[in-house]
């Protein structure tokens, strides 16, 4: 019987999810995997070796040695080719040590939903990547029970979504949010509804009692092509907010299985055919995020 796969432990989500050619790309794409670009990140840029990065991802040498070359041959062939590169899925689990676990919040109980606002000044704050606050709201029976204000500590928004993961979150409320950031919330298995203004507080008693009105197509507007959108800043004389529009290859969320301890976010195993539903596994010390391509 062979030996089960172990999640390989990532730092973050990335802040970017997909790369192409400034010209037309050429057929297929290209899906690097969660794991298989955090040895990129590891060894390319930090410079460590395959045995240092070995240790940091918490697997065998030879494991990242195969993950690494994987990888490598996957980037070729998009710059010798042309083929744009998304950013999806993998064997992986968020390290708790990378701030996962940061927001000082309860664990949910067994029947409680966990709702995250963006926040300023009791506002929903409409730059989901710049937000320096959000609200907290556990709620059940369609009631908010408590509230929380936590501090982001300046993360970018591919780390925001882990940070929102550690917390057991399960729904995002926000106004503005670009399309990088979708990408890490589904990976996270956020619900994300974008495009709201005003009370913090009034929307999310709104979301508890399933009247929110909210849109994920609208888009953000204040970096012009970033990720292929922008991140939602408003421009003097336009009103828009955050798309939430999901790129291509990601779906809403894992399926999230609830286990004992834990907030309601799985591993989200996924097939690389099948990236709309999530096995939701859970692993000792949270949800692993792991995916399994098809090779």
């Amino acid at each position: 019987m062979p030996r089960p796969k172990r999640c390989r432990a990532i730092c973050c989500y990335p802040d970017h999810w997909s790369f192409a050619p400034e010209d037309e790309a050429g057929s297929g794409i290209v899906t690097l995997t969660l794991d298989e670009l955090e040895t990129i990140r590891l060894i390319d840029l930090e410079g460590l070796n395959q045995a240092q990065c070995a240790k940091q991802m918490e697997v065998a040498r030879t494991t990242v040695t195969a993950i690494y070359e994987a990888a490598r041959k996957k980037i070729a062939d998009s710059i010798i080719n042309g083929k744009r590169m998304i950013i999806s899925g993998g064997e992986y689990r968020l390290k708790e040590e990378s701030g996962r676990f940061s927001l000082d919040l309860p664990r949910k109980g067994q029947n409680q939903m966990r709702i995250a606002a963006t926040y300023e000044d009791g506002q929903i704050f409409q730059h989901f990547g710049h937000t320096a606050q959000f609200k907290i709201y556990d709620v059940a029976d369609g009631e908010i029970k408590n509230s929380k204000i936590v501090d982001t500590m300046g993360q970018g928004h591919g780390a925001l979504a882990g940070f929102l993961l550690g917390g057991d979150v399960d729904v995002l409320i926000c106004g503005g949010i670009g399309g990088g950031a979708q990408r890490a919330l589904a990976e996270a298995g956020i619900k994300l509804c974008a495009g709201v203004t005003g009370s913090a507080d009034e929307a999310a008693e709104a979301y508890a009692a399933g009247k929110l009105n909210y849109s994920n197509e609208a888009n953000c507007t204040h970096h012009e092509g970033h990720d292929g959108h922008g991140c939602g800043h408003h421009q003097e004389g336009h009103g828009g907010h955050g798309c939430g529009r999901r790129q291509e290859g990601h779906g809403e969320h894992g399926c999230g299985h609830h286990q004992e301890g834990h907030g309601g976010h799985g591993c989200g195993c996924h097939h690389a055919e099948h990236e709309e539903q999530g096995c939701g596994h859970h692993h000792e010390g949270g949800g692993c995020g792991r995916r399994h391509e098809t090779r």
